[in-house]
């Protein structure tokens, strides 16, 4: 070694310098500045650009994946939210003799279907229905802003960036217009429609979205991770506790109950496909042969309610416990 000509020496010390530190931290990584042949040029180890994520060596990649089936479900998900609570608010404050109340539904379906239909316009690749994306490897890809490295204890490294582009950003873009068209729309129809309601009354709908649009962006900031695993069974609890709520209250019986009334089998076949789509996002239909016969259990909790409701009336409770003492 001692022994090694200066020219050698000095043929030796570009090795060395080419050699770089670490990048720290779970999400941290460099970025490329260029890209000569086979040989890439990087950037200090830092927050990705919007658009990117890391690979297993720690370098930035552009995402250029597409979502699977499972994203697009947890994407109508989150696009089905504002949906359901405008049709709730609006049956709720509408009244038992407003005729408005078909209309606002169909107003607050157009809403979200232009918004949905903007987000994904506006999406990159612009101009087109399909969206690049970044695969969602877990659970921390959702909250990289918990993983910015400390080297010395001191000095924090932000690292964080949207490593499931676009899965985070896309729900707020798609709230924003949501609320932008309510805000345009609605009112107007409201005022030229709603002639059986009272001045206050007719608008409470519109006051309802303005409080659980906030609500509902908070919820996708902080528990979206969370979310995009739990849904699909967050669909079928749900569904189940809203259709056993809505039948007992409005007291459903039989199967002529829901003959006579149109606007309550409306209700039971939207619960039905609220309960095929948490049966799908479950299984994800990888194997149809397996997964498709899971869908003929969407009728079961409501005939299991109509079979049974008559055994359960509080009124024939009392009366049994009445004459037998």
């Amino acid at each position: 070694a001692f022994g090694a000509s200066p020219g050698n020496a000095a043929r030796a010390l570009p090795a060395a310098v080419d050699i770089q530190p670490a990048c720290l931290g779970l999400y941290c990584g460099r970025t490329v500045l260029s890209v000569n042949g086979s040989v890439e040029t990087y950037g200090d180890c830092g927050v990705c650009p919007r658009g990117q994520r890391t690979d297993d060596n720690k370098i930035c990649r552009e995402c250029l994946g597409s979502p699977d089936r499972y994203d697009w479900l947890y994407l109508g998900f989150m696009a089905m939210l504002p949906l359901v609570l405008h049709w709730f608010f609006i049956e709720w404050y509408s009244g038992k003799k407003s005729s408005s109340a078909v209309l606002q539904h169909l107003t607050a379906l157009l809403e979200c279907s232009v918004a949905a239909l903007v987000t994904l316009l506006l999406s990159d690749p612009a101009g087109s229905l399909h969206i690049r994306s970044c695969p969602v490897k877990k659970l921390s890809d959702w909250y990289t802003m918990l993983y910015n490295p400390s080297p010395d204890y001191i000095t924090t490294v932000h690292c964080t960036h949207e490593a499931v582009y676009p899965l985070y950003t896309i729900v707020f873009i798609y709230y924003a217009f949501c609320l932008v068209l309510m805000m345009l729309l609605r009112p107007l129809l409201v005022k030229k429609i709603a002639c059986g309601l009272g001045r206050s009354d007719r608008f409470k709908s519109i006051y309802a979205a303005l409080y659980f649009f906030p609500i509902l962006t908070v919820l996708q900031a902080v528990g979206g991770g969370l979310l995009y695993y739990a849904f699909p069974y967050i669909i079928l609890v749900l569904s189940l506790v809203t259709l056993a709520v809505y039948m007992s209250a409005s007291e459903v019986e039989f199967f002529k109950d829901l003959l006579v009334r149109k606007k309550r089998l409306v209700v039971l076949f939207s619960h039905w496909l609220l309960h095929a789509y948490g049966i799908i996002s479950i299984s994800k239909l990888d194997k149809l042969e397996q997964d498709l016969p899971l869908l003929a259990l969407v009728p079961a909790p409501a005939l299991f309610y109509l079979m049974t409701a008559k055994y359960t009336e509080p009124s024939r409770i009392l009366s049994e416990g009445g004459n037998g003492h």
